[in-house]
C-alpha cells in the first residue's frame, strides 16, 4: 500500500507566481485544495488564487511562515530555491527535489548528466574560455548554438553563431565565470516535446508526443497529435521517459526533443515542471499537465493523459508593447469558435513577454491551426 501525503484536501505550497503557478493553482483548487504562493515580488498572476506571501524566499523566517500548514511544496520554475525549504529540516515533502533541480539548472551539467545516462544528445562542449569555444566551433563547423549555463529560457540566454564574429559577440553576452555551453547545430526536421508525470514511487504517465514550432528561440505553436512514424513516436516516448528517470523528476517534467531526417531522436533540454508545450492539455486531454503535476507531487493516482478530442493546437500570445495590460482585443478573439483563451493576469506587458495563450480543438489540424492563429492574432497586449 502506497503512502498518501496529507489530508483529503491538502494545501499546496508553490514557489513562484507566474503563469505556471497560476495554472497549477487553478487545477488544485478545482480538486478542493488550498494554495499558498511565495514570490519575491508580486506580478499579478496569483491575484485571487489562495494566499500570496511576498518576501525573500531564501529567508528562513519568510519560508517558515510560507510552509506553515502546507502538505507539500513545489516550484513553477527551476530557479526557485526549493533547497532553502529542504534546509529548514521539516518533514514537508518538496518536489521536484533540489537534487533534481541541480542537474537541470546548469545547462552544462544537464547535458553531461543526460549523456552519461546513455541518452542521445547533440554534440556539445563545456567551454571555459573563448579559445575553447572557438576551437570547438571551428572543429564542429558553424553554425553553433551558444547557451548561458544558468538563467536561460524562452530565447533569453541563447544565441546561434554563424561566424567567428557572431561567436565572439555571443561569448561576450552569455559567458559567465565558467564560460558557456556550445552545441553543434543539429539539422533537425522538427522539434518535439514529451511530457512525463511521475510520482515519488516511480508511477508515471506520458502525454502524446507534441510538435512544437519555434520562432526566435521561443515556442510559438504546439500541435497534437504529431504526424510521425509510429516507431519514431515510440522512440521519443522511451527517450523522454529515460531522461526524466535520469534526473529523478517528480511531478511533471517536460523533455524537448529534436527529430532528425532519419527518424532518430536527440534530447534538447529538460524542464522540471509543467511546460509551455503542454498547455493544450487543459482543453484537449482527460487530465491536464497541471492536474497531473499536483497529483504526482502528492503521490496520488495519476490521471489519463490521452487526448479526448481528435486534435488540438496552442498558440502563444506575446507582448507587443510596454504598458499596462488592456482587455479590448481579448473580447474580439472570443468571436472565433472552438477556441479557449487564457490570459495570465500579468499587470504589465512588454515585447516578447508571454502574456497568455489560445487553444483550439477540432477534427483536423489544418482547420484547428487556422482557428488558433486567428484568435491569437487578434489579441494585442
Amino acid at each position: 500500500m502506497s503512502e498518501v501525503i496529507g489530508t483529503p484536501f491538502p494545501t499546496i505550497g508553490i514557489m513562484g507566481g507566474g503563469q505556471l503557478g497560476r495554472m497549477m493553482a487553478l487545477a488544485a483548487i478545482r480538486m478542493g485544495m488550498a494554495i499558498k504562493f511565495l514570490v519575491p515580488k508580486q506580478t499579478g498572476g496569483t491575484m485571487g488564487l489562495g494566499t500570496t506571501h511576498v518576501g525573500d524566499w531564501t529567508d528562513p523566517a519568510v519560508l517558515n511562515e510560507f510552509i506553515d500548514g502546507c502538505d507539500v511544496v513545489t516550484v513553477e520554475s527551476e530557479w526557485a530555491p526549493i533547497e532553502a525549504v529542504e534546509n529548514l529540516g521539516t518533514s514537508i515533502p518538496c518536489y521536484p527535489r533540489s537534487s533534481t533541480l541541480s542537474l537541470i539548472r546548469d545547462k552544462g551539467v544537464q547535458k553531461t548528466t543526460l549523456k552519461e545516462a546513455g541518452l542521445p544528445v547533440p554534440p556539445f562542449a563545456c567551454c571555459s574560455s573563448y579559445t575553447e569555444a572557438l576551437e570547438y566551433a571551428q572543429g564542429s563547423g558553424f553554425p553553433v548554438v551558444v547557451k548561458r549555463y544558468k538563467g536561460s529560457y524562452d530565447g533569453y540566454g541563447n544565441a546561434t553563431a554563424h561566424s567567428v564574429e557572431e561567436l565572439k559577440s555571443a561569448w561576450s553576452q552569455l559567458a559567465d565565470d565558467n564560460g558557456v555551453l556550445v552545441e553543434a547545430w543539429v539539422p533537425f526536421t522538427r522539434e518535439l516535446s514529451v511530457l512525463v508525470a511521475r510520482t515519488p514511487e516511480g508511477d508515471h504517465v506520458t502525454y502524446p508526443v507534441a510538435y512544437t514550432e519555434q520562432k526566435d528561440h521561443r515556442c510559438h505553436a504546439v500541435e497534437v497529435p504529431t504526424v510521425i512514424a509510429k516507431a519514431t513516436e515510440q522512440k521519443a516516448v522511451e527517450i523522454g521517459l529515460g531522461a526524466v528517470e535520469a534526473v529523478d523528476g517528480i511531478g511533471l517534467t517536460a523533455v524537448e526533443l529534436f527529430e532528425l531526417e532519419d527518424g532518430s531522436i536527440l534530447v534538447n533540454e529538460l524542464a522540471p515542471r509543467p511546460h509551455n508545450t503542454g498547455h493544450y492539455s487543459i482543453e484537449a486531454c482527460f487530465t491536464s499537465q497541471f492536474e497531473n503535476h499536483i497529483r504526482g507531487i502528492l503521490n496520488w493516482p495519476l490521471g489519463s493523459p490521452q487526448l479526448r478530442v481528435p486534435c488540438a493546437v496552442m498558440v502563444n500570445i506575446l507582448g507587443h508593447r510596454s504598458q499596462q495590460v488592456e482587455s479590448d482585443s481579448v473580447r474580439e478573439s472570443l468571436k472565433t469558435d472552438d477556441v479557449s483563451v487564457h490570459i495570465y493576469g500579468k499587470e504589465e506587458t512588454r515585447p516578447k513577454r508571454k502574456m497568455g495563450h489560445v487553444t483550439a480543438t477540432g477534427d483536423t489540424l489544418t482547420d484547428v491551426r487556422q482557428k488558433a492563429e486567428l484568435a491569437a492574432s487578434t489579441i494585442i497586449l
